[in-house]
């Protein structure tokens, strides 16, 4: 049983050689051989890793270097004395985290998606006898009977197929049922053109079959993909990589901004404990506090708008990683097409018919080559439509507002065309009963039904299939109502209206006919593959989405670049590439050039080309892997269970929830419900927005900080009394700017939000312009507060003195929350009244000023005392001088930059 822990080229062997090398007969296992072989491979099931437990998610919530500053400062408040400070800045803590556990609660669970897919049973040959078993003890050699609707339990080498069809699209990508066929196939055929294969978790959608399994459990390609799962990580988005990066600067800066203020004090004669306490608020005031929080709420906020626009996101953090998205890996089938066939032309009777309308839906009409509706049929065409209901064994029907199809899609694009055309399928099925059938194979690439004739009582074969083989079948064509030998020259006519339809990447099917003896009842190959009258050809095509071209256009806008994969053909992949603007006069690359390509060169072509087919799972995780290591942030889409390492491993998962399986959605970082390929787009600009309202709410906090520090330092640098207790600070820090920051963080969205390319993810969150901003304010900020606690204290008490400089700092936070809507634009450009919710929060902060002020409250927890309304004239004229700067400063066009970028 050693061979059965090898790789073995099971496709490349005849049935003989894979029975022998399995050393098992056709008639299946005896109960004992397969107990002993179960003993030695083990239940034919995925493994699974154990699931993050709730504390170790928790955990990780907390691991934030601006966690640990506040938890730090949360001590040290606590040890001098400031329960109530201590208490607050605890209470930022644990809201943060239980927002971020919540949120990522449920967002590891895609192998356990992969055992369910799983069949949980199976109907295998034991003792030569069918036999139901649990899907857990088949075991190599097993002898599976496969039937249409059954689910494959295992990886399996089929002996013997009668019109097998197998759905493969979730594993392959294949967006057609393929024919299956036991004879061997070439040892280097890829997985998707195996077809004496069988495959774990696809579906049999036709005919039947016999297979052997060969392969169970985490051997079936089903197995290895979950073990990509497993070994495939998660990394740190964007914008937990910048948070990480600022948490280091903050605090670095923090403790050394701290020492610097107690050595200050020190020498300026203040007491050590004094200079201890004001140190904490100092260290306290470079610790935007506000800032976890404002971060897990903007995020969430933007979630629920992104769900209104029929995206999921399953990360709460992964919503900023669309901002930077720079590459869109995104199959073909059902994400880009509607993965539904449409006929688009049909040839009868020397003449080319346009159809319109798409998918399954019966609505549309035919068209002559003049662009006028067909009203009366010619006798071809009514034989073709009819030949395409009769020889079929598909349905389609309404369901939920979509049509679908039951059976080969390609089958279903025939009824649809033949109801566009007028014809009642329900009653030519009744009144051509079907007397036989010569099932469809990959070998004799056509279907053949025998009928009786409803215009007399005789009988006529129908026959579809590819148009080279149908034409070498037919010796006339009908034209005129009549048929007419069928010469070279007009085999040659019809020959190139096929390669003209297929040039266009119609998928080209013939449809013939031959009257047969009145009492023959039965239908073998002999009857059809000669003497047959052509009727016509029909083009069908997987059309684009509506909304695809668009969304194309406006991703490319958008400086990012759309790539298709698919396991599709690679004609057909270029085609739809071509119709919705992925590539003008680029060709497919496949699964063999990515194979003998290096990543440097893959990554190249792949943003030269954009077109990918008949891949693999490995495939695509070369091609991302292959685009991230050049610096890219990928979005990989999908809805397969092959697309399920790929998802995970990209910076972010696109799943599709409609055609997704489950495993896909899992895996996935986000979920479209709509599977439309524009919510991505739709998905990309919320997220620009999203990173740029955290933007506003940095900047906006780290002024703020960084000016009371200033101020701070200022004070005791020119010997001046302390400004601010430390209590005002915290007061400032966490009721001020909170009123603000959660409000900056809802901004609506500025113009041009697509028109710019995408930032670059190792950028830090705050760059060159945005510092500028800070470094020509915050001295404002700092002159301001104390040019008026200066002036206060020469004509009053401490008390009084602290109080204005207390409300100055406060005010000036109020105009800054406006400034903080744009770097470049003007209040007024964007609108005053654009953001209703700064406007109420800004409102809200006014109010509790004047209630810290003005209340007993306020008086006892933070020692202020009442103001004049003259003092308050003084504190909003001179706070108002950072807005007027800053729109002066705007007009200059001071901090460089472009209204293009918001």
């Amino acid at each position: 049983m050693s061979s059965l822990e090898r790789e073995f080229p099971w496709h490349a062997k005849d049935v003989e050689g894979v029975l022998g090398q399995l050393a098992v007969r056709a008639d299946g296992l005896t109960d004992d051989e397969a107990k002993r072989r179960l003993e030695q491979t083990g239940p034919n099931s995925l493994e699974v890793e154990e699931g993050i437990s709730p504390w170790l998610l928790l955990v990780r919530q907390v691991h934030n270097p601006l966690i640990y500053l506040l938890a730090g400062a949360a001590v040290l408040s606590l040890l001098v004395g400031h329960q109530v400070d201590a208490a607050v800045i605890a209470g930022v803590i644990v809201l943060n985290s239980l927002l971020g556990f919540f949120q990522e609660w449920r967002a590891e669970g895609a192998l356990e998606a992969l055992r369910n897919m799983a069949a949980p049973r199976a109907r295998v040959l034991r003792n030569g006898k069918p036999t139901d078993i649990d899907a857990g003890r088949v075991v190599p050699g097993d002898v599976l009977l496969l039937e249409t609707g059954d689910r494959l339990t295992a990886d399996a080498r089929l002996l013997t197929a009668d019109n097998l069809q197998v759905d493969e699209s979730a594993l392959t990508g294949e967006s057609q049922p393929v024919a299956k066929q036991p004879g061997r196939v070439d040892e280097g055929t890829l997985m998707a053109d195996r077809q004496n294969m069988v495959w774990m978790s696809t579906n049999v959608t036709g005919g039947r079959g016999r297979a052997v399994v060969v392969e169970t459990g985490m051997r079936t390609v089903m197995g290895k993909i979950a073990g990509e799962v497993r070994a495939t990580e998660r990394e740190s988005t964007p914008l937990q990589k910048r948070m990480h990066k600022l948490g280091i600067v903050l605090g670095s800066g923090g403790v050394v901004l701290a020492v610097v203020v107690f050595v200050l004090g020190l020498l300026r004669g203040h007491g050590w404990i004094e200079m201890l306490m004001y140190s904490v608020a100092v260290a306290v005031s470079a610790i935007p506090e506000g800032l976890p929080a404002v971060i897990s709420v903007t995020l969430a906020l933007g979630v629920r708008r992104m769900a209104g626009r029929n995206a999921i996101v399953r990360r709460l953090s992964a919503v900023e990683t669309l901002g930077s998205t720079t590459v869109i890996c995104s199959d073909k089938t059902g994400t880009i097409t509607e993965n539904q066939m449409t006929v688009r032309r049909l040839w009868a009777d020397g003449q080319t018919f346009e159809v319109s309308g798409d998918g399954y839906r019966p609505e549309g009409e035919l068209r002559n080559a003049g662009g006028e509706p067909v009203t009366e049929r010619p006798d071809a065409l009514e034989r073709l439509l009819r030949i395409g209901v009769q020889s079929s064994n598909a349905a389609i029907r309404e369901e939920d507002g979509r049509w679908k199809v039951e059976g080969n899609p390609s089958e279903g694009a025939l009824l649809a065309v033949a109801v566009k055309a007028g014809l009642d399928i329900g009653w030519l099925r009744k009144a051509a009963e079907r007397l036989a059938e010569v099932p469809f194979s990959s070998d004799a690439k056509y279907m053949a039904t025998l009928h009786a004739d409803p215009k007399g009582d005789g009988r006529v074969a129908y026959v579809k299939g590819a148009p080279e083989k149908i034409l070498r079948f037919c010796t006339h064509v009908l034209k005129d109502g009549r048929p007419a030998e069928l010469d070279d020259d007009l085999r040659g006519e019809i020959r190139e209206i096929g390669r003209q339809f297929a040039s266009e990447t119609l998928r080209v099917m013939a449809g013939a006919y031959r009257e047969m003896p009145r009492n023959q009842d039965r239908l073998g190959p002999n009857d059809v593959e000669s003497g047959l009258t052509l009727a016509g050809l029909w083009g069908m095509f997987d059309p684009p989405r509506e909304e695809s071209t668009q969304a194309v256009r406006d991703a490319m806008g958008a400086g990012i670049h759309p790539v298709m994969i698919t396991g599709d053909h690679a004609d057909t992949a270029l085609a739809i590439a071509r119709q919705v603007g992925i590539t003008e006069d680029g060709s497919a690359l496949t699964g063999a050039d990515i194979e003998a390509m290096d990543k440097p060169a893959l990554a190249e072509a792949a943003l030269a080309g954009g077109v990918f087919a008949r891949v693999t799972p490995a495939h695509k995780l070369k091609l991302m892997e292959a685009l991230k290591e050049q610096g890219h942030v990928v979005a990989m889409t999908g809805d397969g269970v092959n697309d399920a390492p790929a998802l995970k491993g990209a910076d972010i998962g696109i799943a599709m929830g409609r055609a997704g399986t489950e495993v896909a959605k899992e895996a996935a970082d986000m979920v479209l419900t709509d599977d439309n390929f524009a919510t991505i787009v739709h998905a990309v600009e919320e997220g620009r927005v999203i990173y740029s309202n955290l933007r506003r709410v940095v900047y906006f906090l780290l002024t703020t900080n960084l000016g009371e520090i200033l101020t701070l330092a200022g004070a005791l640098a020119i010997g001046s009394d302390l400004p601010l207790t430390a209590v005002m600070v915290l007061w400032i820090n966490l009721v001020t700017d909170g009123a603000c920051t959660v409000p900056l963080g809802v901004e609506p969205r500025h113009a041009d939000v697509l028109k710019h390319p995408p930032r670059d993810p190792n950028a830090f969150i705050v760059d060159r312009p945005l510092a500028l901003r800070m470094a020509l304010l915050m001295p404002i900020m700092a002159v301001g507060t104390l040019g008026l606690f200066w002036y206060a204290r020469r004509n009053g008490e401490p008390a009084h003195a602290q109080t204005i400089a207390f409300t100055t700092m406060a005010a000036f936070q109020w105009f800054q929350a406006f400034n903080a809507r744009s770097q470049y634009q003007s209040v007024f450009s964007i609108g005053v009244f654009s953001n209703r919710w700064l406007l109420l929060g800004v409102g809200g902060a006014v109010l509790l000023q004047v209630a810290a002020v003005h209340t007993s409250i306020g008086h006892a927890l933070l020692g202020t005392t009442g103001l004049s309304w003259t003092d308050w004239l003084l504190i909003i004229l001179v706070s108002s001088l950072i807005w007027v700067a800053d729109e002066v400063l705007k007009r200059l066009g001071a901090y460089g930059g472009s209204r293009a970028r918001e």
